[in-house]
């Protein structure tokens, strides 16, 4: 296995550059890319593993990917680590103990000082511990210069959606508007004010690890007319290679914003 390991550090670089040449020079790249963290669990019983050591795994992967985005121009990232449906349906156990390595990931990403930490997601599900932690980090890096990181944490899409509608009946609740009023001039632009990431630009890749080829509930409203890429790599193991992947299949298409 040794000489594998040394074989793939060898080759893999070689790739690397040989993927970075057949991205076009004049190539639009990627102002947002969302991602979708999908696998920890499957790589961690393939390895032989526990939940948490794959958990742990993905985490680390996180650093390394955003440096991938910097390198070529991506403004913003949107990770998906926790969905609202994940508070509900995970055992107890697992979840404390997920929690933890999502909070424990968050501050490395803050401590770094590279990047600006943006929660998004229903905060209120979450534990008070968790989402003051998530505030933090968010506070700690208001000022850095680096690319924005929404971290998706208790995150629903449809969720989204809904706060959005109840925001925006609320601020107009406040003004006095009456519904009838409301309903004249209700626009998707209203509701785009209101979303988790109002005045970000939407995603123009989102890309999928593990194989599954699904939205899942992810940026539902800000994926309309994104391009979807999806790895068959578990998230611990999705590389460099597999981002310029994506990338180029990205640079490639001929962009048609929905039509």
């Amino acid at each position: 296995m040794d000489w594998k390991r040394g074989l793939r550090r060898v080759l893999y670089p070689a790739y690397e550059a040989r993927m970075m040449r057949r991205i076009p020079d004049d190539a639009r790249m990627p102002q947002h890319i969302g991602v979708m963290l999908d696998g920890n669990r499957r790589w961690a019983r393939a390895v032989g593993l526990g939940t948490a050591e794959g958990y742990r795994a993905g985490a680390d992967n996180i650093a390394p990917m955003l440096g991938w985005c910097e390198e070529i121009g991506v403004e913003v990232v949107t990770l998906w680590l926790l969905s609202s449906d994940n508070l509900s349906n995970r055992p107890p156990e697992q979840l404390t103990g997920l929690l933890d390595i999502i909070e424990g990931a968050v501050q490395s990403l803050a401590a770094t000082g590279r990047w600006r930490i943006h929660p998004v997601g229903a905060l209120d599900l979450l534990p008070a511990a968790t989402a003051e932690r998530l505030k933090e980090a968010e506070e700690a890096t208001r000022d850095n210069d680096g690319l924005l990181v929404n971290v998706a944490v208790g995150y629903g899409g449809r969720r989204e959606i809904a706060d959005a509608v109840r925001s925006l009946l609320a601020e107009h609740a406040t003004r006095r508007t009456t519904l009838e009023e409301l309903a004249q001039v209700i626009d998707v632009e209203h509701i785009a004010a209101h979303l988790y990431t109002k005045g970000q630009p939407d995603p123009d890749l989102v890309i999928r690890t593990s194989g599954e080829q699904r939205l899942g509930g992810f940026l539902l409203w800000q994926s309309a007319t994104s391009e979807f890429y999806f790895c068959e790599a578990f998230w611990p193991d999705f590389r460099r290679v597999d981002f310029l992947r994506a990338v180029r299949a990205y640079a490639l298409r001929d962009r048609r914003f929905g039509a």
